[in-house]
Formats: structure tokens, C-alpha cells, sequence
């Protein structure tokens, strides 16, 4: 006849490994689970530290090329920029909204940044970066009026 004591202890680590086997169960499939989305996390990171890798890379090259093919390029307007801009060409106002297309009081509302000026315009401006003050008082004594 078998030893109560031994088939108390062989029954009790019987259940012991039965529960210890239901409460890892479920651990065992989330730690699975979070493997699987560190894992998709990891590579996910990996693409956009390669894109970004690309973008720094060649941000100075790609973007006029898209630009370029679009047929016109995004121009930027700075209210101080454009001031100091006249004041470099030693223009007045109106003067410089002549050379422009617009009022001198358009100038000066864009200048203060209470009015930006229309996508005609940054054409204009843009060309008065590369004016010097001769080309540009030239170019205000050939206007009409």
C-alpha cells in the first residue's frame, strides 16, 4: 500500500504544476504578443530612420527638382526681410511698389505683417533679391508715369 504522505505530495505538485501552468499560459502568449510588436516597432523605426537619413541627405536636391518639374517654385515672404530689402535698394515705398505691381501702401502693409502679398507679387520680390540699386533705379525710369 502506497505511502499517504508520498501521494499527498505527488498529488499536491500536481496541481501546483497545473495552476503554475494556467497563470503562465496567459503570460506566455502576451510576452509572444509583445515580442511580435516590439519587433514591427523596431522596424518601423528602422524605415523612418532611413528616410529621414534621406530627406537630410537631400533635402537641398529634391526639393527644387520637385519644384522645378511642378513648374513653379514655392516662394517665401518675410515682412522683415522685405523691408530690409528696400532699404538695401534705397527705395521708397512707392517706388518699390511700382518696381513690384502694387501701392505703396500694400509695401507698407506687408512690411509691417499686417498684409501678405499675392503669388504675382513674390515674383516681383523675388527679382528685387538679385537687383542692385543701379539696375533697380533703372528699371523704376523705364516704368511708364
Amino acid at each position: 500500500m502506497p505511502n499517504i504522505a508520498s501521494l499527498l505530495k505527488s498529488e499536491i505538485s500536481r496541481v501546483a504544476r497545473k495552476e503554475v501552468r494556467a497563470q503562465t499560459e496567459g503570460m506566455k502568449k502576451a510576452v509572444s504578443q509583445y515580442r511580435t510588436d516590439i519587433a514591427a516597432l523596431k522596424r518601423h523605426i528602422k524605415t523612418l530612420e532611413q528616410q529621414l537619413r534621406q530627406v537630410k541627405r537631400g533635402s537641398g536636391k529634391s526639393a527644387p527638382a520637385q519644384a522645378d518639374e511642378a513648374g513653379e517654385r514655392k516662394l517665401r515672404f518675410s515682412a522683415k526681410g522685405f523691408a530690409e530689402q528696400r532699404k538695401r535698394l534705397g527705395l521708397s515705398a512707392a517706388a518699390c511698389g511700382a518696381l513690384v505691381g502694387a501701392s505703396g501702401q500694400s509695401v507698407y502693409k506687408w512690411e509691417q505683417g499686417k498684409a501678405r502679398p499675392r503669388a504675382k507679387h513674390l515674383q516681383a520680390i523675388s527679382a528685387l533679391r538679385t537687383m542692385g540699386k543701379r539696375e533697380a533705379s533703372a528699371k523704376l525710369e523705364s516704368l511708364p508715369g
